[in-house]
């Protein structure tokens, strides 16, 4: 008998506390700004947007310089990463007739540091030529509120 009696108590005590559920808080509507990216510009010295041209010569001594994001006030924007693409003359062989004829290849690396530095850097300085292309892309800028957005591509066709 004690123990039907301890084990009745016992399923009482369970499902007594079982049932009891916290007061639920209602959702607390936050109100989110949207960001408006202002309006910047890519330079690499004093070339900017997507059709720039220089001579060979130019894209040698340019590339050793930082790629700067600035506004419209002459802000300045620090730069998280981009991507070069390097689109250089080639040449192709057919491999049945061995005959040579010219083409382009693509190199491309994304880059958290500018200016670019290393074997990119050196393979520039010493191949560019005219034809060539050095296109920078996906450019991602921060603001002083450490916001990240997006600035525009920078296309120097070398002349």
């Amino acid at each position: 008998m004690n123990k039907l009696l301890l084990t009745a108590i016992l399923f009482t005590s369970l499902a007594a506390t079982a049932q009891v559920q916290p007061a639920k808080k209602p959702p607390v509507a936050t109100q989110i700004v949207k960001f408006k990216p202002p309006v910047v510009k890519t330079f690499l010295a004093k070339f900017t947007g997507s059709n720039a041209t220089c001579s060979a010569e130019e894209g040698k001594q340019i590339i050793t310089l930082p790629l700067r994001i600035v506004d419209a006030n002459n802000n300045a924007y620090a730069i998280s990463s981009y991507q070069l693409a390097y689109t250089r003359l080639a040449v192709k062989e057919d491999e049945a007739t061995g005959e040579t004829s010219p083409t382009t290849s693509l190199i491309a690396q994304r880059f958290t540091e500018t200016p670019i530095a290393g074997i990119w850097k050196t393979s520039i300085i010493e191949q560019l030529q005219k034809g060539e292309e050095l296109f920078f892309f996906d450019i991602i800028v921060l603001d002083k509120q450490g916001r990240r957005f997006f600035a525009p591509d920078l296309k120097l066709t070398i002349q």
